[in-house]
């Protein structure tokens, strides 16, 4: 039995069901992060004294870390483009530096909370840093969850290319709006957290 509208549009919403479906799902996560960043701005405007980032948090490796994730959502961008222009082996080599971009992050992001703890400076230390280590350890576990689905569309899930390319190239679309997703909420993290 097919399933409809897995590689055509529908035609109530223009979309496929799995770009609907991560839509709704991206709907979830930005009511999960934005009542976050509210609880964020309402601590922070009612206590008397803020700490800037600056004392606590590293600009240097956030703004390396905010690099190496643009460059990710470039080459998520050029995976899916290199499906479509039917050429399975740039495919491979973009999805490859998408899930090595993100494992550099996670390392440049085990550097930064090594440094935090060796100094003593835990979650119970003062408000900002518990809002440090949630927001950028939920944000951590999202981009974790985006290489476990990119490296498997690069390894085992990559046979559907054979049966059937254009729901694999469907897939990588949407594993890639989830991807742009997670560097879009790090885009508003890193201001936030490390420059005000």
């Amino acid at each position: 039995m097919e399933i409809p509208y897995t590689t055509e549009t529908r035609p109530d919403t223009g979309l496929h069901n799995s770009k609907l479906g991560v839509w709704l799902f991206l709907a979830s996560e930005v009511m999960l992060f934005g009542a976050l960043f509210s609880s964020y701005v309402l601590l922070r405007t009612g206590a008397p004294v803020w700490p800037h980032g600056r004392e606590f948090l590293s600009i240097p490796l956030a703004t390396l870390n905010t690099i190496i994730l643009i460059g990710s959502s470039v080459t998520m961008v050029m995976s899916w483009a290199s499906l479509k222009m039917n050429d399975f082996k740039k495919y491979r080599l973009y999805m490859g530096l998408t899930i090595l971009a993100g494992l550099g992050f996670m390392v440049v992001k085990a550097i930064e909370y090594g440094t935090k703890l060796s100094h003593h400076l835990y979650p119970s230390h003062n408000t900002f840093l518990a809002i440090y280590f949630t927001l950028t350890g939920l944000h951590g576990l999202h981009v974790l969850g985006g290489m476990v689905v990119n490296g498997y569309f690069w390894g085992p899930g990559a046979k559907m290319w054979k049966t059937d390319p254009d729901r694999f190239a469907n897939r990588i679309e949407v594993a890639g709006l989830y991807w742009h997703f997670v560097d879009l909420v790090w885009i508003f993290l890193f201001p936030v957290l490390y420059l005000l």
